[in-house]
């Protein structure tokens, strides 16, 4: 529920880290507007299905445009946005199960297009809005509702995902830092290119993992999230590969590749060598008249 929105039907538990996400994404969407003097209206969060997807309809304050897609199928909506309306600053929301499993098949083209676009992925290990079946990030051996004994095959390490399938630039964060996380999303959709931010975003009714993430020194439990480290170089590529094999969970920037041409922008000079006229939808339909 929210101000602007309060008949809106739906349901985020109590401490769910969604809402520190809601919050880092308003403020980097209100400074981003601030900053380039640029109305608000010129940015779209596009949205999957699943916890995640209620986000697009939960913005207070200036209202950016919002589409409500379809289940893990963001990217090929961004795509088609940002490719008609390249001016639109595009952000994606999205969770674990919408953008890693039925949506993962479009990771690599668009990483490999370097569609400039910002993907926020909001992963707390189980698809909590079909009350908690296991995800590709869900851990080996639990037991969900579609994994009565237990799943069985390894969790999927989104980190080492993204930089193999060429995402040039990339962070982790934790729905807690939600002051470090609206810089990191702002960071990120300035950068012209395919970016983004994976958030540790736990689930308090299906996979609460507040604790692990956090660690307890006195009972001696090690924090799951460490720090990336200061001297880190993040246009080292192998070196972000390392970090994201760490076993554990790094928080900050990993990766930004140093020369990154967007797609928009290799269209453009790829027309121009061509000397190709865009040409209009009636041409296009002319074309195909039997």
């Amino acid at each position: 529920m929210s101000k602007r929105n309060p008949t809106y039907d739906f349901k985020w538990c109590p401490g769910c880290g969604d809402f520190g996400v809601k919050r880092a994404i308003e403020g980097a969407l209100v400074e981003r507007s601030g900053t380039l003097s640029e109305p608000i209206e010129n940015s779209v969060i596009v949205a999957g299905i699943g916890c995640s997807g209620n986000l697009v309809h939960l913005q207070e304050g200036p209202q950016p445009f919002g589409i409500h897609g379809i289940h893990g199928r963001t990217l090929p909506i961004a795509y088609g946005l940002k490719s008609s309306r390249p001016d639109l600053n595009v952000l994606i929301v999205s969770g674990d199960g919408d953008f890693l499993s039925i949506g993962a098949e479009h990771i690599g083209p668009q990483a490999k297009r370097n569609l400039d676009v910002t993907v926020v992925v909001m992963d707390n290990g189980v698809y909590g809005l079909t009350k908690g079946q296991a995800s590709p990030t869900t851990e080996l051996e639990t037991v969900t509702t579609t994994t009565p004994y237990g799943k069985l095959d390894d969790p999927m390490s989104p980190l080492e995902t993204y930089l193999a399938a060429g995402v040039g630039w990339l962070a982790s964060s934790m729905s807690t830092q939600v002051k470090p996380l609206q810089a990191m999303i702002l960071e990120a959709m300035a950068h012209p290119g395919f970016s983004i931010v994976h958030v540790q975003s736990p689930c308090t009714s299906y996979n609460d993992t507040y604790a692990a993430l956090k660690g307890n020194a006195k009972e001696g439990i090690e924090p799951m999230a460490f720090p990336v480290p200061d001297d880190h170089d993040s246009s080292d590529l192998e070196s972000a590969y390392r970090l994201a094999r760490n076993g554990r969970i790094p928080i900050g920037m990993l990766y930004q590749r140093p020369d990154s041409i967007p797609a928009q922008e290799r269209l453009r000079t790829a027309r121009q060598s061509a000397g190709a006229q865009q040409k209009t939808v009636d041409e296009l339909l002319s074309a195909m008249v039997i």
